[in-house]
């Protein structure tokens, strides 16, 4: 159902707006009070078990899910406003730009007022995941080679041997993906690695996606033999023993990507909105997170134990590479390397 072009009709202002989304599902109850409406990046397959067990504590609450790439989301909420009452993104420098530009609403209880201060903002955005940002590698793909243990030794591996992994190389396309991007300026952000293994990568004729899911499934199909900067938390739900494909982590840094939620200004009931934050943000929520979704929660000791995680901050530093002209040059400089 990707890049189906939905259009959400406003008749009670006729107004018309139109962004694309990926999918969209109504979780009906049998005798309704109320409708949460939730627009997310977040796959539907992960998010449906938890909205059944939100279901279960609030049996009079219809839920409508719809997913959307992050880009479609921000624009539809930033440019068009769109109605939702809880906005989920992977992409928190688009959502702190939602935040930071007036378009969300403040929201605060027992429940957020516990949470970690690094694990909010300003009271309007809340996360409620800590993902990976992953190198994911095929058995077969990369044959008798070395797995390679950081980024210098996937540089080496790619550069000197051309001919076997031509055009088995994926990645983000960056100019589609909010989380591609994300991550992108942040591996600029912290090494110039980032800018020769995207050299290298360019001459090997990459295979660019939209999503880490088509990522693992052209990795799963023998299509590619490395993905570079898939969500560890799709990987993970996606391999197993049995599997061609495997996490090879890279010990010079791990990126961690905060899966955030906020409550945007023209939310048509905000206070439903607020009560499914704190559903995903307290104690039962964070057990739930990961039983129902298999999604990791919040957890600091977690990120603490390895030297070479880094979790990426909420707050003004991630709009740097949202400034247009910042945004565009980056662009320009990633296509260049990307499309020799």
């Amino acid at each position: 159902m990707r890049h189906f072009f939905t259009l959400i009709f406003l008749f009670s202002t006729g107004m018309v707006f139109a962004f694309e989304i990926e999918e969209e599902r109504t979780f009906e109850v049998a005798q309704s009070s109320a409708t949460l409406k939730i627009i997310s990046t977040t796959d539907l397959n992960y998010f449906a078990p938890l909205i059944d067990a939100y279901q279960e504590r609030f049996p009079s609450i219809n839920v409508v899910y719809t997913v959307a790439s992050s880009t479609e989301l921000f624009a539809g909420i930033y440019d068009e406003g769109a109605q939702y009452d809880v906005v989920i993104s992977s992409a928190m420098d688009l959502q702190v730009k939602l935040v930071n530009d007036g378009l969300t609403q403040s929201y605060q209880s027992a429940d957020t007022s516990s949470m970690p201060t690094w694990a909010k903002w300003r009271n309007h955005l809340f996360a409620f995941t800590q993902e990976p940002a992953v190198l994911v590698a095929s058995k077969q793909g990369i044959g008798d080679f070395p797995t390679p243990q950081n980024r210098q030794d996937l540089i080496s591996l790619l550069r000197d041997n051309p001919d076997y992994f031509r055009g088995k190389i994926g990645t983000y396309d960056i100019r589609k993906s909010g989380a591609g991007y994300l991550f992108a300026t942040q591996d600029a952000r912290q090494s110039d690695l980032f800018w020769r293994l995207a050299e290298v990568i360019g001459s090997l004729e990459p295979k660019l996606y939209c999503c880490s899911s088509d990522m693992l499934n052209a990795l799963e199909s023998g299509e590619i033999a490395f993905a570079y900067n898939v969500v560890g938390s799709y990987a993970s739900a996606v391999l197993d023993e049995s599997s061609d494909g495997f996490i090879a982590p890279l010990s010079d840094y791990t990126h961690f990507m905060l899966r955030t939620a906020l409550i945007p200004r023209s939310a048509p009931n905000a206070n439903l909105g607020g009560g499914f934050i704190d559903f995903i943000v307290n104690a039962q929520g964070k057990a739930l997170i990961k039983e129902k979704a298999g999604l990791p929660p919040i957890d600091g000791e977690a990120l603490s134990q390895h030297q070479y995680y880094r979790p990426i901050s909420l707050g003004p530093g991630l709009l740097v590479y949202l400034d247009k002209l910042k945004r565009q040059y980056f662009l320009d400089e990633w296509s260049d390397a990307m499309e020799q």
